[in-house]
């Protein structure tokens, strides 16, 4: 496949930019110690955003590793999501604010926010920006890798190290983020803090997207659509929620219908148990069309990753699903190096092989009334799209 095949993917308004460092972070084994390393380094200023803060030994080790960066004079300033981070202790808090860390959470949570559409716009990303010259991008929270316990392996997850001109990008972002929350609180936004800066060896083509309610609502749902569309060879997306909308279901048809295989890593295991029987009605069609579905079970699955082709890769916090892709803040990167994308399929391929290959013709025996829950509960997700004003979307 030669880059021409690829004029939309590659344009450089497409925010491409050349000459970066991006490094594969696997689960907690890899990313925690590249976190924590980057912000004992810290000397100016941290940004650092999740969805999740949990209370664990993982935890923790962050938590020390932003005081200790406090303490000595660097501007921390942590961004949670207000309903993922709910169960953070209040002597974590005290602690961090002791210590010199500014702490916010995102959209607290107002009576009857349960039933409130707007409940479900959560920050869901997961960025870090140490002192504009160190970022990490992907879907690994700040939660030990055992956490819920019952599994003997780890969370299956993976993050980006980005160093190179990309990061002036994630820094701009991450800046607007808290300034917004902090405006919203009418709290004042910080000054301009340290200009970003990085190594000149970099040679990997990177892109940084986000998924906002403002000017860039769809710009991750396209990259997938586009990166669909011009594959020739295979496509292999491991991906924690899976509820493709129908223009996602039809390029993955068709690219299958062309001879490109196509690979769908999802959860064996869930902690949605109602989301994944609404998703696993859309299975039916897309083995029929002859798309491989793969369910792993040696863990968690969390991952929100993808390869095309051999050299186009994205590692986020996004899952393909209405609620990432249509409400959610979100956040990827998209990688256009074939040895980073090698490495990354390379790793699938391993979950793949360990995992349950669906049967397709199995799938259509299963009994009439597992396939009437999972069209029942299909149709419940709809409805609420509906409600949100997104019912075309599935």
């Amino acid at each position: 496949m030669t880059r021409s095949r690829w004029p939309r993917l590659f344009a450089r308004d497409a925010g491409w930019t050349p000459g970066n460092h991006v490094r594969l972070l696997q689960n907690g084994a890899e990313f925690f110690p590249a976190l924590i390393a980057a912000l004992d380094a810290a000397q100016h200023e941290i940004h650092l955003e999740t969805y999740i803060f949990n209370a664990d030994a993982s935890g923790e080790a962050v938590r020390d590793a932003l005081m200790r960066a406090a303490r000595r004079g660097v501007a921390v300033r942590v961004l949670v999501d207000a309903v993922g981070s709910r169960e953070l202790p209040p002597g974590w808090r005290d602690a961090l604010a002791s210590a010199g860390v500014e702490l916010m959470a995102y959209r607290p949570p107002v009576p009857g926010w349960r039933v409130n559409p707007k409940s479900l716009r959560r920050l869901h990303r997961k960025l870090a920006v140490v002192d504009a010259r160190i970022g990490f991008v992907g879907g690994m929270n700040l939660i030990d890798d055992y956490v819920p316990a019952g599994f003997d392996a780890p969370r299956l997850d993976f993050s980006v190290e980005v160093q190179g001109p990309l990061i002036a990008a994630l820094h701009r972002s991450a800046r607007r983020m808290w300034q917004r929350v902090a405006l919203a609180r009418l709290q004042i936004a910080p000054r301009a803090g340290v200009e970003p800066s990085w190594p000149v060896d970099g040679r990997t083509r990177a892109a940084f997207v986000v998924r906002d309610n403002f000017a860039h609502r769809r710009d991750i749902e396209r990259a997938y659509l586009a990166a669909l569309a011009f594959a020739r060879r295979d496509i292999l997306i491991a991906n924690a929620y899976f509820l493709p909308g129908r223009r996602f279901r039809k390029l993955l048809k068709r690219a299958a219908a062309r001879g490109v295989r196509v690979r769908l890593l999802v959860q064996g295991h869930t902690d949605h148990p109602f989301f994944q029987l609404a998703a696993r009605a859309l299975y039916r069609e897309l083995l029929a069309a002859g798309v491989e579905i793969f369910e792993y079970h040696a863990s968690e699955l969390h991952a929100k990753v993808a390869v095309v082709d051999g050299h186009w890769a994205t590692v986020g916090s996004s899952n393909i699903d209405p609620f990432s892709l249509l409400l959610a803040r979100e956040a990827n990167v998209l990688v256009d190096d074939r040895a980073f994308a090698e490495d990354l399929r390379a790793r699938l391929d391993g979950a793949c092989a360990g995992a349950a290959k669906l049967d397709p013709a199995d799938w259509q025996r299963r009994p009439w009334w597992r396939r009437q829950l999972s069209e029942a509960a299909y149709a419940v997700v709809r409805a609420v799209l509906g409600l949100l004003g997104a019912g075309r979307w599935v």
